[in-house]
């Protein structure tokens, strides 16, 4: 039995929404060793995260990245950091930042505005308390350092200089002068000279960031509990990874995607797509590193957008052209995405694949032919074609797929089962496994109690396939959402649990959910 093949189960808790008491507002990398033992404690062997990337500036999707590399700075846990320690902890803040450090942390979401400055002052005391009594003194900390900045420099070199010029500069890399945006030698020489110590402290924070991460995966581990990751399918144009390799980008055009289930008129995200023709030259150079990175981090992860990494679908940045596929033809896409898989793989980590939407049926042929786990989503595993619509009996599920009964953009299960019309509700209640684990309970009249819940979380648990991951929202029946698509306002990735990561064992409606999933865990194999 292969990995993939190994019956399994675990919950997407984005790691921002699961902050504890000691952290500042937001889940960070201290809070992965409770998050994953709560879910060990549950039968759970995965925790799946969304990407960790440094954000875009004043920016809280973590799909849209300045940097494809970087751990973003606000998931550092600030109270671990040892000359935070040495300054006298939180003690060390001023008053001001002691009270909106208190707001953050009774907030009911993610406050980045708040977080995110309050983080980035104290992240600067540290590294300078770092430089003058560490680096300036060539002791065994600054050498560990050096170590670290020497073993990653081929990331971490180019995106140290861009998030220094970014700081300085403050607006688009391609509105740098000249020298700096087309990366002429001699300038980039003198800019790393200009901006030394802002280059050493943002290789200081990856080093912070990187020392956790190490110790947070080894907790992970020790719990049985794999960190799954997310790799986004681009990054923001005004990047660390853009700029450094701008010719294997079209800068002139936008990324999205046609109309779908989503948005009637197609959405564009503002990314510029992949020059496929000359990362195929530099031999996927770019895409070979970016999955050494996500095996460095990951014990496995979702490839997010998989179809564009057959056909990219992008429109001009200006003007009226013509939107377009790239590759145009399916021989050229089925070759690409192949080839981009099968690079992702040879990584090491292990990879599920995101193939939802409108996706040809050669891209499903092809993640059969490489193994490689696709998605199916209750609501929408369905024989559209036949009368009646039927759903699809989850335990007939291919063996090789991840089930779930939602995604990060998708409404939770409360809210969609609340807006099912009669037809809807009556193929449900048709399909067998779950008509099982409903028991007595009337499907067709009843609203979203615990039962109904319960009913089809087991269904899914019941499935043939062999990865589930479940919304931690649609576990306990929230109506909460990550986010909605085509849309951008401050409620979108600010979603967070309504208790602190480190006191669920004692809450009674998390114990629970705790004693269901194992149960379910147990009864249907996946432990």
């Amino acid at each position: 039995m292969t990995m993939a093949q190994k019956r399994r189960s675990g919950l997407l808790i984005p790691l921002f929404a699961a902050p504890s008491r000691e952290s500042w507002g937001i889940g960070d990398i201290g809070d992965i060793a409770r998050l994953t033992e709560w879910l060990a404690s549950g039968g759970q062997r995965i925790l799946q995260l969304l990407p960790l990337n440094e954000m875009a500036s004043g920016g809280q999707s973590p799909y849209s990245a300045m940097s494809a590399m970087a751990i973003d700075p606000i998931y550092i846990r600030v109270t671990d950091i040892a000359e935070f320690q040495a300054l006298g902890g939180e003690a060390s803040l001023n008053a001001e930042d002691r009270e909106r450090l208190a707001h953050a942390r009774a907030a009911s979401k993610i406050e980045y505005n708040v977080v995110r400055p309050v983080k980035d002052r104290a992240l600067h005391a540290a590294f300078e308390r770092f430089a003058d009594y560490e680096w300036s003194k060539n002791s065994t900390r600054a050498a560990q350092f050096q170590a670290y900045v020497e073993k990653e420099a081929w990331w971490l070199d180019d995106y140290a200089l861009f998030r220094a010029l970014h700081e300085r500069e403050k607006r688009s890399w391609a509105e740098w002068p000249d020298g700096l945006a087309a990366r002429d030698p001699g300038a980039l020489a003198r800019a790393r000279r200009e901006l030394a110590r802002q280059i050493l402290f943002y290789q200081y924070l990856q080093w912070i960031a990187g020392s956790q991460w190490e110790h947070a995966r080894a907790a992970a581990g020790a719990h049985g509990v794999a960190l799954f990751g997310d790799l986004p399918f681009l990054v923001d144009l005004h990047s660390a990874d853009v700029w450094s390799e701008q010719e294997e980008f079209e800068l002139d055009r936008s990324v999205g995607v046609p109309p779908d289930a989503f948005s009637a008129t197609g959405q564009d995200w503002g990314m510029p797509p992949y020059n496929w023709t000359v990362l195929a030259r530099n031999g996927y150079h770019w895409l070979h590193s970016r999955a050494r990175r996500s095996a460095t981090l990951y014990d496995g992860y979702r490839v997010d957008h998989l179809v564009g990494f057959f056909r990219t679908f992008s429109r001009p940045r200006v003007g009226d052209g013509e939107p377009l596929f790239s590759p145009s033809k399916q021989v050229a896409q089925l070759r690409l995405g192949e080839r981009v898989l099968n690079i992702f793989r040879e990584a090491g980590s292990e990879i599920i694949a995101e193939d939802l939407g409108t996706v040809p049926d050669f891209v499903r042929a092809a993640l059969t032919v490489l193994g490689i786990p696709g998605f199916r989503v209750l609501r929408w595993e369905r024989e559209w074609d036949e009368e009646g619509k039927p759903f699809r009996d989850p335990v007939q599920y291919p063996v090789n797929s991840v089930a779930t009964t939602g995604t990060h953009d998708t409404e939770p299960l409360m809210t969609w089962w609340e807006g099912a019309d009669d037809e809807e509700r009556k193929a449900v209640v048709e399909v067998s496994c779950i008509r099982a684990a409903a028991g007595d309970v009337d499907l067709l009249n009843a609203p979203f109690v615990p039962a109904v819940r319960d009913a089809l979380l087991e269904a899914m648990f019941a499935s043939a396939s062999s990865i589930l991951l479940l919304p931690v929202q649609d576990v306990f029946g929230w109506r909460d959402r990550i986010n909605e698509p085509a849309t951008v306002n401050d409620d979108n990735w600010s979603f967070r649990l309504p208790w602190p990561i480190d006191t669920m064992a004692s809450e009674p409606e998390a114990r629970e959910r705790q004693d269901a999933l194992r149960q379910w865990a147990e009864r249907h194999g996946r432990v």
